[in-house]
């Protein structure tokens, strides 16, 4: 919500009724030509052990 109100200035009506799809084109599209950087599998289960669901 803070990345697409704030950051990509969408008006909230307009960011609750983006599909997940729609979102993550505004986000590619605001990251540029480099993109943005995923997690490696070692980085998300280190990150999943440190902050656990419970």
């Amino acid at each position: 919500m803070a990345f697409g109100l704030g950051v990509l200035g969408l008006a909230p009506g307009v960011l609750w009724a983006m599909t997940p799809k729609e979102l993550g084109a505004a986000i590619r599209g605001r990251a540029g030509p480099i993109g943005i950087a995923r997690p490696t599998k070692a980085e998300l289960d280190a990150m999943m052990a440190r902050f656990p669901d419970h």
